[in-house]
């Protein structure tokens, strides 16, 4: 048992959540992803990250805000607590079922027609909701869409917000909103190394930039 998980498994997050187990770390190395934890009141089980309160500006603060913000929208979890607690930002959310790469590999690596067509169809409607809603996902890669489970089984969920930025880049719709990005000391990481931008990894913050779409026909 690592020193993370007897840290924090004693620990009522919120006062009623507790960690189960801890699967895995995020990009950013100060993140936990893929916890499981239990609801001491109703014995559901539900996801959890971690993040060091040493990290500012923090990433999970700043991803619980955004699904705040999209709260009863298709396809975004549910956040059921978030905040401050022994040395931690702590996001606790709804539990989801597999991501899009592991049921990729389930399948043969191959999807039907069917499937690739019923995918695309969802895929699209959360870009179109995220974008609507004035923000850029920004690590877009299939590990960070998942199914639901049980009744939702059939719904995918686009996750993993942390990266994202909010406002209104020279390529939208004109406008004086402004751009919030919160990874502006991070600017190392920009996204997943296989599916990034050229401009994501030259650690550019809000790709397409000119020569974009260039970049996109090649």
């Amino acid at each position: 048992m690592d020193s993370f998980v007897r840290r924090v498994q004693d620990i009522a997050i919120g006062s009623r959540y507790h960690l189960v187990r801890k699967l895995g770390s995020g990009s950013f190395g100060n993140v936990s992803d893929d916890s499981t934890g239990r609801d001491a009141e109703t014995g559901d089980e539900v996801a959890m990250k971690f993040e060091h309160h040493s990290v500012e500006p923090s990433l999970l603060r700043e991803e619980a805000r955004i699904y705040q913000s999209l709260a009863g929208k298709p396809g975004f979890p549910q956040v059921y607590w978030h905040g401050q607690q022994d040395g931690f930002t702590v996001l606790v959310f709804e539990l989801l079922g597999p991501n899009l790469e592991d049921l990729f590999r389930y399948c043969g690596n191959q999807f039907s027609l069917k499937t690739t067509l019923m995918l695309a169809d969802q895929l699209l409607h959360r870009f179109e909701t995220l974008h609507s809603n004035q923000y850029l996902h920004r690590d877009i890669k299939p590990e960070n869409f998942l199914l639901g489970t049980g009744e939702r089984g059939n719904i995918v969920y686009m996750t993993d917000l942390g990266l994202a930025i909010y406002g209104q880049p020279d390529y939208w719709a004109p406008g004086s909103t402004p751009i919030r990005d919160v990874t502006a000391r991070h600017p190392q990481l920009l996204g997943t190394c296989r599916y990034a931008s050229i401009q994501g990894h030259l650690g550019i913050g809000f790709p397409p930039a000119e020569g974009s779409s260039v970049e996109a026909r090649k």
